[in-house]
């Protein structure tokens, strides 16, 4: 009897398993939580915040402006 709760199936050893799948998921489950407000936030600028718009084409797009001067390097 003492085998079957220990090794069985919803066992001991089968519980302390099980704790450690939930434990993993709920550490996932926080990373997904944080990217999405991640998103969110970004997905707020980039609706509302013009000058997150620019900053983003220019590092992002390598846009530029008219008066801005491009310096371009021949290697």
């Amino acid at each position: 009897m003492g085998a079957l709760i220990t090794f069985g199936d919803r066992g001991l050893v089968d519980n302390y398993r099980m704790k450690g799948k939930l434990m993993a998921l709920k550490k996932i489950n926080h990373e997904t939580t944080l990217e999405n407000i991640a998103l969110k936030k970004n997905i707020t600028l980039l609706r509302d915040d013009l000058s997150y718009i620019e900053m983003m084409a220019r590092s992002g797009l390598g846009m530029v402006k008219k008066g801005d001067l491009v310096y371009r390097s021949v290697q």
